[in-house]
């Protein structure tokens, strides 16, 4: 058997799949953006066949470009954007209705009459989630409520429901195999992390039939043999975790106190609290980490809704900047005098605020202010909106208090200028590794290990490399001004 692994990594914007070797190296990559849906203010969509049909391709493309046969891949891991959920038909395996996005508002009403109807502390002690649009159980009702014949259906066992990670399982396994893993199960709103089940209360409360939900298996478990007419060969499915997750293994957080926070679309940080399932006081997420020979570990994280995605909006909206790549760049020729402030709530925002109604908005513009301060702007609010997640982490967990590292990964940690601006805002070094295919890697170690032809947890730790450290070079003086600043923003862009 070779120690070749196929990583599919289903992101918000993009499909991507890696080809790894044996020695854990990428030996081809494959990528295709596919649409986004915005049919209704705070509503964000995804056709869930072009998600598919850019799996696909990028799975094909991966391994073309590896020179490889899918017969010398030895196992498959699947990593995915989270929450985003997909209700489809049983024996067709055609969705009802396009995949509702972990970004999509719709849900609050329904999350506001939850609230006042006291459930609230019923799902935080249940799931360790707050009752936000975010997660994906009012997603499912939503479709189960607004799309014709969906409940009937449902209660008749026609239909799945699921998160991107058990579509495509069920697509790749040919309808064979309806299953998800404990980190994905984790987001839905739907599972009791104490327990390791899906909860019958919290699914009555939200009217999701039992026998929608997917079996929940180990983060390395089987979770079947691919179609062999998809790719060319018959396939183990051995490694599934949703994207902060993976990113976590990939970043090999596997102590206690070891924190990694990934830059994409949006910004999320995950802390490892090891057995201990920390109950936040300050309106963080407890989670689990990952689950492996049935051992749970566990996890605070901060969820940042738009990190990479105010990048994009200065590009695509406000057409400020021509290439992404440029705003780090740009922000570092803007005027130090200048105090402008971008809070980037444009889908509300998430930890440690969780105001699903707040709307971007940009504070401290002059008639200087230009392209330049935009872009700085952006960048420092992702700093920004990381140090309220990590001054949160300490306050609830002590093992948060002394020496935090933090790993880092993303699209956006190839910007120098960034992450030197994070580890001054953060008071505290920021590493990046020198694979930054981290989420991709953890999703394949997962296969890997599981298929016996990748090295252990602790021989995988080991091989983490440092490609460079930011150290902080902001004095206190400055930091504190800039920070009062952000909260000052913070506090006039907040609703409730």
């Amino acid at each position: 058997m070779t120690g070749y692994i196929l990583a599919i990594d289903q992101g918000t914007t993009s499909s991507r799949a890696i080809v790894f070797d044996g020695n854990m190296k990428v030996a081809g990559i494959g990528q295709k953006e596919f649409t986004q849906h915005y049919p209704a203010s705070g509503w964000v969509e995804h056709d869930p066949e072009e998600i598919w049909d850019s799996v696909v391709w990028s799975a094909r493309q991966a391994l073309r470009k590896a020179r490889v046969k899918a017969s010398d891949i030895a196992a498959i891991g699947i990593t995915n954007q989270r929450e985003t959920v997909v209700l489809w038909d049983k024996t067709t395996g055609k969705p009802i209705h396009r995949a509702i996005v972990w970004q999509d508002r719709r849900t609050a009403p329904l999350c506001a009459r939850l609230k006042k109807a006291g459930l609230e502390k019923t799902f935080s002690r249940k799931t360790g989630l707050l009752l936000d649009p975010y997660f994906s159980g009012t997603k499912i009702a939503w479709l189960l409520d607004r799309v014709k014949g969906a409940r009937k259906r449902a209660a008749a066992g026609e239909l799945l429901a699921g998160t991107i990670d058990s579509f495509l399982i069920w697509r790749l396994t040919g309808g064979r195999v309806h299953a998800t893993d404990a980190t994905n199960a984790s987001r839905t709103l739907v599972y009791n992390i104490e327990k390791n089940a899906w909860d019958a209360e919290l699914l009555k409360i939200l009217g999701i039939p039992a026998a929608l939900m997917p079996e929940v298996k180990d983060c390395a478990d089987d979770f079947g043999v691919t179609d062999k007419a998809i790719l060319g060969a018959s396939i183990p499915i051995l490694g599934v975790a949703g994207d902060q997750h993976a990113a976590t293994i990939g970043q090999a957080c596997f102590k206690p106190g070891m924190m990694k926070s990934t830059y994409g679309t949006g910004c999320f940080a995950l802390l490892n609290t090891g057995a201990d399932i920390v109950r936040s006081r300050n309106r963080l997420l407890t989670t689990i980490a990952y689950r492996l020979d049935g051992k749970t570990t566990y996890a605070l994280e901060g969820s940042i809704f738009i990190a990479g995605a105010a990048v994009q909006w200065l590009r695509d909206g406000a057409r400020m900047i021509d290439k992404a790549a440029r705003s780090g760049e740009l922000a570092a020729q803007a005027d130090e005098t200048q105090n402008v402030y971008l809070v980037p709530a444009f889908v509300g925002l998430g930890a440690p605020h969780w105001d699903a109604h707040a709307r971007g908005a940009i504070f401290g513009l002059t008639r200087n202010s230009g392209p330049a301060e935009f872009a700085r702007a952006a960048l420092e609010a992702v700093a920004y909106q990381t140090r309220d997640l990590l001054d949160a982490m300490k306050k609830d967990w002590k093992g948060a208090a002394a020496g935090t590292v933090l790993r880092v990964d993303g699209g956006m940690v190839a910007s120098d200028w960034t992450m030197q601006r994070l580890a001054d805002i953060l008071d505290a070094p920021v590493d990046r590794p020198e694979i930054l295919e981290t989420t991709a890697l953890g999703a394949a170690w997962l296969a890997g290990s599981r298929a016996g032809v990748w090295p252990t947890m602790a021989q995988f730790a080991k091989s983490w490399a440092l490609e460079r450290r930011f150290k902080p070079k902001m004095d206190e003086a400055t930091r504190a001004a800039k920070l009062k600043g952000w909260r000052d923003a913070v506090r006039r862009t907040l609703t409730a």
